[in-house]
């Protein structure tokens, strides 16, 4: 039922949702979340990547071309994360930031945008004859 992106997103959805829950349940320090505590707690901040990360499992269920809300869902808690991190670097608070905000953009972000291009069906057609092992 579930293809390659389907997979992907329920991996990611569940991810999400185990660590969003992990802040609810042990906070961390606010070291570099400065620009995210200013407005609300972590344990609030945790229903963000809780929220974001069952619609990115609901979205694991729909077929390819309607799977685009669950990539959109997996993109924002990190992109808010590395967002806040680079915000701790420009403001001289948490200078290990700068490598914390790649990390979610390389790591998180941009895995979440190939995948969202990469096609259900992608390995390339082998020809028949070579399928039986014999030579063209």
């Amino acid at each position: 039922m579930l293809g390659r992106r389907g997979h992907f997103l329920l991996i990611l959805g569940i991810g999400k949702t185990c660590w969003g829950v992990g802040f609810l349940v042990d906070p961390p320090g606010p070291d570099g979340l400065h620009l995210l505590t200013h407005f609300a707690g972590l344990q609030h901040w945790a229903w963000l990547w809780i929220i974001c990360g069952l619609v990115t499992t609901l979205f694991a269920f729909f077929k390819v071309g309607r799977d685009w809300a669950g990539f959109m869902a997996a993109l924002i808690p990190p992109t808010v994360w590395a967002i806040a991190y680079a915000a701790a670097v420009v403001s001289g608070t948490y200078s290990r930031g700068i490598w914390v905000a790649i990390w979610y953009l390389t790591s998180h972000c941009g895995v979440i945008m190939w995948a969202a291009t990469v096609p259900e069906y992608s390995v390339p057609h082998v020809p028949r004859l070579a399928r039986r092992g014999k030579a063209p």
